[in-house]
């Protein structure tokens, strides 16, 4: 079992989203987060004064995946996200130690779906 957490373009959600559904991944979170990276921000003046923005904008997708799963979804975030352009993401793969469904206490591989 592994967790997907990618960082992409606010923008890209909606075709992260259906990328993620044609390889029947239906279960995920999704958070708003700010953060830099490689961009490191811009400048911009804000009545007269200069301001530095170097937190952007992202959103946080967090997805459950039993091992057989890995792969697929990570290649679906990429296709979804991809522009070829600085600042389109990053996707980190954790090991889940366990997973618990409150509803029925199932656990391990059955409980992720």
């Amino acid at each position: 079992m592994k967790l997907i957490i990618a960082y992409i373009q606010p923008h890209a959600l909606n075709e992260v989203k259906q990328e993620l559904y044609k390889i029947q991944v239906y279960k995920l979170s999704v958070t708003n987060a700010l953060g830099c990276g490689q961009q490191k921000g811009y400048t911009e003046h804000y009545r007269g004064v200069e301001v530095e923005v170097n937190l952007l904008k992202k959103v946080r997708i967090e997805i459950a995946v039993n091992d057989d799963f890995v792969k697929p979804t990570v290649d679906a975030v990429i296709k979804g996200a991809r522009s070829g352009e600085i600042g389109d993401g990053k996707i980190f793969i954790l090991p889940i130690e366990e997973c618990v469904r409150i509803r029925t206490g199932e656990s391990g591989q059955k409980a992720i779906g």
